[in-house]
């Protein structure tokens, strides 16, 4: 079967299997008394179904047995083991909270199945930064480092409804385009596959009668599936990138600009979690997606919105420049622009932090006048 006529029927399946299963996996959370009780730092108040998650691991499962002779290295039976791990670790972390140690070296031992398979192998940086070979130690170091950011990050941005699978789908847009000029089939059609997953379960997560939450089920699945494609990218061969739109010395530039959307959130909360001295681990509402919903008044879907098309956005420009401008010059623009951007966050931040301060004391004041003020109806008994 062609490559067109196996990516319909692929994206058709993986949509239709998610979209019809996502409902009974409903019934089962309510059920079974499985939801999400909303506490002060929740964007929902009221308890909601989690586990979304659930439908994209089956799914993805059955996906890769199908298309697992395109893979030239058998990569499908690397990626099969590190996304059965993160699952019944994610599973369980939505069912009974689980310590960040635990889910780490969970993370450690999924990204060891990836890195030991010579199709994910980064030989080179291609002259980034006048980079050429690099040795397999500082290979495994640095992949093993990529892979665990954006798992993470990727993790953290799932804090108000539609934004995890906006990103993701624009994320996995790219990719699919990247992997196909590329001619690594194998690679488009689990973007594919992951793309049809989040297509179907985005209308279940901004519904307001059939809502459920991916949970950490289904991020650290994405997060894991982003960070493969991410590392196949890096890996590609100098004559791969003869159909792609941009310098081979620009791709980590490239991909950088993929993911800047949980790559500058995770890197701006845990900046600010550390200069506040807590841990950068520590949860609050100092993510973008807050400020924009807290301060700026958005709705979930606005927001969610802004993010996706702000990601487009910075992709389309960044690979623009790099079809001329050389990795340098690259790496200058985009220090500058993630400075702008610190810069006025940071300023929002500060403004947010104020106000906040301003309701919280406004509320107290209130309380205490509520105590003083005297009964009325007490007050015409005496009479």
């Amino acid at each position: 079967m062609y490559f067109l006529e196996t990516a319909v029927v692929i994206f058709i399946g993986s949509f239709l299997l998610t979209y019809l299963t996502i409902p009974k996996i409903i019934g089962v959370v309510e059920y079974r008394r499985l939801m999400d009780d909303p506490n002060s730092r929740s964007s929902h108040k009221k308890k909601t179904p989690t586990l979304g998650g659930i439908a994209f691991f089956y799914t993805l499962i059955f996906a890769l047995f199908f298309i697992k002779d395109r893979a030239l290295f058998n990569e499908g039976l690397y990626i099969i083991p590190g996304l059965t791990i993160l699952f019944i670790v994610g599973l369980k972390d939505d069912l009974v909270v689980l310590s960040p140690g635990t889910k780490l070296i969970a993370q450690i031992a999924s990204i060891m199945f990836v890195l030991s398979n010579e199709g994910f192998t980064i030989y080179s940086l291609n002259g980034f930064l006048n980079v050429y070979e690099i040795p397999y130690f500082l290979y495994l170091i640095i992949g093993g480092f990529v892979m665990l950011t954006i798992i993470n990050s990727y993790n953290l941005i799932d804090g108000i409804d539609g934004l995890a699978s906006v990103v993701g789908i624009v994320i996995m847009i790219i990719y699919t385009t990247i992997f196909y000029l590329s001619g690594e089939s194998f690679f488009a059609l689990i973007s594919i596959t992951t793309n049809a997953c989040l297509m179907a379960f985005f209308g279940f997560n901004i519904s307001s009668n059939k809502k459920i939450f991916m949970g950490d089920t289904g991020s650290l699945i994405v997060g894991f599936i982003i960070s493969i494609l991410t590392l196949k990218f890096l890996s590609l061969r100098p004559e791969d990138y003869e159909g792609l739109p941009f310098l081979l010395e620009n791709a980590p530039i490239i991909a950088i600009s993929i993911l800047i959307v949980p790559l500058f959130d995770t890197a701006r909360v845990f900046a600010l979690r550390i200069a506040n001295k807590k841990s950068p681990f520590s949860p609050d509402r100092n993510h973008v997606h807050h400020i924009l919903i807290d301060f700026w008044g958005l709705s979930h879907k606005q927001a969610s919105f802004i993010i996706g098309c702000f990601n487009i956005i910075f992709v389309v420009l960044f690979i623009i420049l790099g079809s001329k401008a050389k990795n340098l010059g690259m790496v200058i623009m985009l220090v500058s622009v993630v400075i702008i951007l610190a810069y006025v966050f940071f300023k929002y931040n500060y403004n947010f932090t104020t106000l906040k301060q301003k309701i919280l004391l406004k509320r107290k004041i209130e309380k205490i006048k509520g105590k003083i003020e005297p009964n009325p109806k007490k007050k015409e008994k005496d009479t």
